[in-house]
């Protein structure tokens, strides 16, 4: 018999806490919970500029919520915020069905999703560290005993001794899993640092995407390397319609024509409220991005959130110290709007285009590459004959104008980064 596939219903609620894009973030949390498998079947608010301490929702919003997933018949309750410990334990109890925070709805979805080794690591390591304050939950039955006589007082204390001494060992355990993990993780981030410096190392430029999840970053990688990459379809990337295909970042290079190369990495996308534990163990992830010369900020121009989208992504740099790096916005799915935008279009620093257009591709090769080739030199080197490998390496690193053959040597017209222009300077003809 195949197995069956049964989906669970939710519930999602919020409360506004003065925030202007509130809506947005509750259209981003129904998102989510599609992401995380959820059937939604109604929205609960409540208008309020503080969450109660005790059950974040006011007393009267929590009896309405329950009646509702009630009503709806909703086993599950997702909040577009993160509880403590005692609000998550007091809400269930209230309502009599399981509440899902944002942070662990984001959790689950990433856990969902980590492919590689160290995206798994990454995630484990986050999830146990939301896990461990929240640990008192699963031993509630085991603290909640109650006394009567005193011998049976007695009996009591000694039931809720143990089941202290039970959550003890569970927080130990996780405490040393996490630190297990942290460890590995090292070694793995270490490789991974050389690697990068080695890439640093090479002058070659590199270039990273960012942005919102499910924006098109992928798409836009695949397109120019089905453009400027030897064997593009061995080096695609994955690519698909949901939020946080990509927790991975990849690394390809780029070779526009003229020996213009450059790295580009497609880094994992960001959310609104992305959890600080997540941001923390994926921060090695991100380097790549931190450590580009030029950033493009791909938008989901089809989206009518796409401004909020883009204040997110810009927040979320800031939080990884990402701020000073050069920027191109990408307006991505142009094709997609409604209102028959042109594109490509160029303006400034921005580019609205469609990741499945070769003409936009083109268009956002040549930003790029006059960007990140901005300070290249042009100059003639008289290479004499007995320095042929100068020429080899000319050749391989820079955009030939020219060359012909004088009685004194290789004569070379060649334009060149400045970093590889200083290499050859004694070559250089006056």
């Amino acid at each position: 018999m195949p197995e069956t596939y049964v989906q669970i219903n939710a519930l999602i609620t919020g409360i506004t806490k003065r925030q202007e894009n509130f809506d947005y973030t509750m259209t981003e949390l129904n998102e989510l919970a599609k992401a995380g498998g959820y059937n939604i079947v109604g929205k609960v608010t409540q208008k309020a500029d503080f969450p109660a301490g005790a059950t974040y929702f006011g007393k009267g919003k929590v009896e309405e919520i329950k009646e509702t997933a009630r009503m709806q018949d909703a086993t599950v309750v997702i909040v577009n915020d993160e509880l403590t410990p005692s609000q998550l334990r007091n809400l269930e109890k209230a309502m009599g069905v399981r509440v899902v925070d944002r942070t662990q709805l984001i959790l689950d979805i990433f856990g969902d999703r980590a492919r590689s080794k160290q995206a798994k690591m990454q995630v484990e390591i986050a999830q146990l560290r939301y896990s461990l304050p929240r640990l008192r939950n699963r031993s509630a039955g085991l603290d909640q005993q109650g006394g009567g006589s005193a011998s049976g007082g007695g009996a009591a204390l000694a039931n809720r001794g143990s089941g202290e001494t039970k959550l003890e060992m569970d927080k130990r355990v996780l405490s040393k899993r996490i630190s297990h993990l942290k460890h590995d993780l090292e070694d793995v981030e270490a490789s991974e640092q050389t690697r990068s410096a080695l890439r640093s190392e090479s002058d070659i430029p590199t270039v990273a995407l960012v942005g919102y999840t499910n924006a098109g970053k992928s798409t836009t990688m695949n397109g120019l390397l089905q453009l400027y990459a030897e064997k593009p379809d061995e080096k695609q990337v994955f690519e698909k319609d949901m939020l946080f295909a990509t927790l991975d970042t990849s690394v390809r290079r780029i070779e526009l024509p003229g020996n213009r190369q450059f790295l580009l990495s497609d880094t994992v996308g960001f959310v609104g409220k992305l959890p600080t534990k997540l941001i923390d163990s994926f921060k090695a992830t991100l380097a790549e991005a931190k450590n580009a010369d030029l950033l493009i900020q791909v938008v989901d121009y089809a989206d009518p959130h796409y401004r909020e989208m883009m204040k997110v992504t810009e927040d979320t740099l800031k939080d990884i110290g990402i701020t000073d790096i050069p920027m191109i916005i990408g307006f991505n799915k142009a094709d997609m709007r409604e209102d028959n935008t042109h594109y490509p279009e160029e303006s400034g620093d921005q580019l609205v285009y469609s990741a499945r257009d070769h003409d936009s591709l083109r268009k956002l090769a040549d930003m790029i590459e006059a960007r990140i080739f901005a300070d290249s030199v042009t100059a003639t080197y008289m290479v004499p004959f007995t320095d042929g490998s100068v020429v080899n390496s000319i050749n391989s690193i820079a955009k030939v104008e020219k060359t012909d053959y004088t009685e004194d040597g290789t004569l070379i017209e060649a334009t060149m980064s400045k970093a590889n222009a200083d290499k050859f300077v004694k070559y250089v003809q006056e």
